[in-house]
């Protein structure tokens, strides 16, 4: 039988292993007898295992990240980053950025500099506007009691600002018949004062400027010209009175004044004094001007002094077609243009109305010339619709009213808009194109062999060479601007006409319509393939290759 010391002991060992279990009772004096009798001579005791604790204590969560997230030593980024020769790839590839940076700039600075990108010419108002000359007596409608004259010329200020209009010259505000009228006081049967001021406060909004019209008016009261045509010298008392008007009128906005060169006021000493007192109202943004109206093939001289550094007139305003009481021919016409185009601008700035009568087929084609001569266009009240003729129309801006068939007015409407689409796609171009606001200006002369007459190459044609030859030619001329080339090509004649390639080889060989008389030509096009046809005028912009446009 073993010794009960002996079995205590090996109970003791057997408790010890064997898992326990927590008391719920921890108060329970059996519980604390038990132990005691039971394990007082083993390490620790019953009590010290009771109060060590049953799980590990996690770390802190700032702890655990402070060690997942510690930053990496120089050596192990290098390890990271392929090592030391991660190094001079990066720096080889940083060279290689700066150098390819270096060459493109440097072949940028070639091609700018290769290029020839002419610098614009900074213009004023005048030089880029197109001008708008109407006389408000022709909106009085006699037969209502309604407004008319400057207040039908106010309502339809946005239709003319919608042509492109940046200006417009008022005729017929003054009594004529009144010598010397006053200025101050415009013709009651055209308006008051307060609307034609109303008139310039509204176009002024819309950026349209006013120009008054003196042409042919006895300002000083000196009557008709002497015999050599000159007028007397005018009295002081009455200059002083003109120039209490133009102050007058400038202060109410207006932005200048226009006068004949037929007139007492184009002389050195009158223009010299309205120069003075435009110079006071006139601003760097804002300049007021002096318009005259060319009556004769020349414009007088005023024989100034070299002294006098300022401009007298700023804006001269010549006609296209002599002033004839009948109407030209198309051979008449084409020799007007064509002395126009040859003759070499002088300094003053050009500005070009029809002037003479043609016949309705050409009207178009004059217009066209109109708007892309070098200057300011001037176009007359109606000239952007250009009425059929042998239709009886009256035009009250709102409305059309016709005499005839349902085909006629058909034919009419459809006439109208062909004619305003083509004003407004001559004046979009101009206003938005440099070469034909201020480029070079070329005049291309024709031959015989230049020319290849559809009609003749024909092989049906019977017309005779010498029928051909006498037909009025294709007059053309370039507006240039760098490399952009505007060709304008004038056909008055009563055949189509091929161009031959050979008759300008420094031209580009294609282009693109900008517009023509019939509004029926889109797209590319080559002068190669190119026939103008009868009574038409076209409009191309030409490209050269790997010109800027």
């Amino acid at each position: 039988m073993e010794q009960p010391e002996a079995v205590v002991a090996k109970n003791s060992v057997i408790d010890a292993v064997k898992p326990r279990k927590m008391t719920l009772n921890a108060g329970d004096p059996g519980y604390g007898s038990g132990a005691a009798s039971g394990g007082s001579g083993l390490s620790g005791g019953v009590g010290g295992v009771e109060t060590a604790p049953l799980l590990i204590p996690e770390q802190p969560d700032s702890e655990l990240e402070q060690v997942r997230w510690r930053p990496l030593s120089k050596e192990e980024l290098e390890l990271a980053a392929g090592g030391p020769g991660w190094r001079k790839i990066r720096s080889r590839l940083v060279l290689l950025f700066w150098f390819l940076w270096l060459a493109m700039l440097g072949t940028s600075i070639a091609i700018i500099m290769k290029s020839p990108r002419p610098i614009a010419m900074p213009l004023q108002w005048w030089q880029k506007s197109l001008f708008y000359q109407l006389q408000p007596a022709l909106f009085l409608d006699t037969q209502t009691d309604g407004p008319g004259g400057i207040s039908v010329v106010c309502d339809h200020l946005g239709y003319l600002k919608s042509l492109g209009t940046g200006a417009l010259i008022l005729e017929g505000l003054f009594h004529k018949e009144v010598s010397p009228p006053e200025l101050t006081v415009i013709d009651e049967s055209v308006g008051t004062l307060p609307e034609i001021q109303h008139l310039v406060t509204e176009s002024n909004k819309l950026g349209l400027k006013i120009v008054l019209d003196f042409c042919q008016l006895d300002l000083f009261g000196l009557g008709a010209q002497d015999a050599a045509g000159n007028h007397t010298d005018v009295p002081s008392d009455h200059s002083d009175t003109v120039q209490y008007a133009l102050r007058f009128w400038l202060e109410q906005g207006i932005a200048g004044f226009s006068v004949c060169d037929t007139d007492a006021a184009y002389s050195e000493q009158v223009l010299m004094d309205w120069r003075l007192v435009i110079n006071e109202f006139s601003t760097q943004d804002d300049e007021r001007i002096v318009v005259v109206k060319q009556t004769g093939d020349v414009l007088p001289a005023l024989n100034t002094s070299s002294s006098i550094n300022t401009t007298l007139v700023e804006v001269v305003m010549r006609a296209i077609l002599p002033p004839k009481p009948h109407v030209l021919s198309a051979q008449e016409v084409a020799a007007a243009i064509e002395t126009h185009l040859q003759t070499s601008r002088g300094d003053i700035w050009p500005s070009w109305t029809v002037g003479g009568k043609a016949s309705h087929d050409l009207q178009k084609l004059l217009l066209v010339l109109l708007m892309t001569l070098p200057g300011s266009p001037v176009v007359q009240y109606g000239e952007e619709l250009t009425p059929t003729q042998n239709v009886t129309v009256k035009m009250d801006w709102s409305q059309w009213q016709v005499n005839g068939t349902s085909k006629v007015i058909k034919d009419q409407e459809r006439a109208r808009y062909s004619a305003l689409a083509l004003f407004h796609s001559l004046s979009r171009s101009r206003a938005r194109e440099e070469a034909l606001l201020s480029g070079s200006f070329t005049f291309l002369p024709f031959n015989t062999t230049g020319l290849l007459s559809a009609a003749s190459s024909s092989s049906n044609s019977t017309l005779s060479p010498a029928r051909v030859v006498s037909s009025p030619p294709i007059l053309a001329f370039l507006r240039s601007w760098g490399c952009v080339h505007f060709l304008v090509l004038l056909n008055l004649g009563s055949t189509p006409h091929a161009l031959d390639p050979a008759w300008a080889p420094s031209l580009p060989e294609g282009g693109v319509f900008v517009a023509c008389t019939g509004m029926d030509r889109l797209g590319s096009t080559s002068l190669e393939t190119l026939t103008v046809r009868p009574r038409e005028a076209i409009v191309i912009k030409l490209f050269e290759t790997g010109s800027y446009s």
